[in-house]
């Protein structure tokens, strides 16, 4: 731009000397010398005009053509200016020009297929910055860390989501995969990787969900314990109550039997409660599919009330409720939910033993039901336990309770966590 500047200048210099000497020395009193310098000045600009067209115009072209490049212009082209040097730059810049086009275009293809492929994968992918902040998270990474938009996590840090995944996800050290077990039950293969871009590695997280192909494997397996159990227990408690019957009336018979007679009932009645725990365990493993309907959710807390007052009623036991102002609708098998929200109040008002207070809380956005309780609270250890099969707080427990809620609302899809916090207070989560 400069030097077609210059060139211009020039060009008005000389245009502005040919026009002064045509004034300043008359026609009359012109000389052989007039015309000597008029042609010289002629001559100059014929020759300027034809450097212009022949250099500067052909750089005026190439400035023009990078200027295209900088603002990644692919699609624009240069036109030949009828200089042979000059047009085969031209030639092999407009080459130049397309192959950056067409990579151009291939790149933008692949990226587009990559974020479907991410944005419709099962697996949870959360790409972070360098300052460990999140700056893309996919569809499945949003579900498994219980967030509904990725507006909302992006430019935080793990530690600070209400996530125990992300808690989980924040110790996990680099180039590492773990199995990460979630207090609701919830299991999942997390690697910690890193990927090159630009020359810099930018961490990321991979998630992926083991929690259906565990509950299967688990769920087999203890199906088949349970049959196995309740097989050899029943026929066992068959043949020794069958006996006992028989030697107690024999034993009726004889006087001053009644201390015998009573050790035989109770032998008999612990038989019974035997066959009837096993048959109890095995009712857990036959839940049938839920019978949707569209209910408010308001509506199932409150028609629990009786049941819940009860449960507290003896215990010195506080129930407080806060629930929404919109009800909002829920799609549940109403029965095995009833069932469900009076199994985690009475695991509350137990944890709690006497005194204390339950509260029972609704939201519409998120939509969930959240029971908290001022229990005794659960410990790390015990909460990556509490919905395995068998597995109890209580001394005489049989952990049926826990076992029936997770089947339930994994019946019904839902997401659910049981967790102590900080502040004390241990609370039941169901995510609609």
């Amino acid at each position: 731009m400069k030097l077609k500047i210059f060139f211009l200048l020039l060009a008005l210099l000389l245009v502005s000397a040919w026009g002064a000497i045509f004034v300043v020395i008359p026609a009359k009193e012109a000389g052989w010398k007039f015309y000597l310098i008029e042609g010289i000045i002629t001559v100059s600009l014929i020759y300027l005009i034809y450097f212009y067209h022949k250099v500067v115009k052909p750089l005026d072209t190439i400035a023009n053509g990078m200027d295209l490049l900088r603002e990644q212009d692919f699609s624009s082209r240069l036109k030949p200016v009828g200089q042979r040097e000059a047009d085969r730059i031209v030639q092999i810049f407009n080459r130049m020009m397309a192959q950056l086009k067409e990579e151009r275009l291939r790149l933008r293809e692949q990226n587009h297929f990559l974020d479907l492929l991410i944005n419709v994968s099962p697996m949870g992918v959360v790409i972070l910055t360098f300052d460990e902040r999140i700056s893309m998270a996919n569809k499945a990474a949003l579900e498994f860390l219980g967030e509904t938009s990725e507006k909302d996590i992006l430019n935080k840090t793990m530690t600070q989501l209400s996530s125990d995944l992300a808690e989980e996800l924040s110790r996990l050290p680099k180039d590492t995969t773990e199995t990460i077990r979630l207090n609701d039950s919830h299991i999942y293969r997390c690697s910690r990787l890193s990927f090159v871009d630009r020359g810099f590695a930018h961490p990321f997280f991979l998630i992926e969900s083991l929690t259906s192909e565990v509950m299967k494997a688990e769920k087999k397996a203890y199906e088949k314990v349970i049959r196995m159990i309740a097989h050899e227990v029943n026929n066992s408690v068959a043949g020794i109550t069958s006996t006992l019957d028989t030697v107690t009336e024999a034993i009726r018979a004889i006087d001053e039997s009644e201390d015998l007679c009573e050790a035989m009932r109770v032998c008999i009645e612990r038989s019974y409660s035997m066959s009837r725990f096993i048959t109890r365990f095995a009712d857990v493993v036959k839940i049938p599919e839920p019978q949707l309907e569209e209910v408010g959710l308001n509506d199932r807390v409150e028609a629990c009330m009786l049941f819940m007052e009860n449960i507290c009623l003896h215990r010195n036991i506080t129930l407080k409720m806060e629930l929404c102002e919109e009800n909002p609708l829920i799609k549940v098998d109403t029965s095995l939910f009833e069932q469900v929200l009076i199994n985690i109040i009475k695991n509350a008002a137990e944890s709690i033993e006497d005194a204390g207070c339950i509260t029972i809380r609704t939201t519409a956005q998120p939509l969930m039901l959240e029971v908290g309780d001022t229990g005794r609270g659960i410990s790390k250890e015990v909460e990556a336990k509490l919905f395995s099969p068998f597995f109890s707080t209580k001394p005489n427990g049989q952990g049926i309770g826990l076992i029936f809620i997770r089947e339930v609302l994994m019946k019904h899809g839902y997401n659910f966590s049981l967790h102590t916090y900080p502040d004390g207070i241990t609370r039941f989560r169901i995510r609609f």
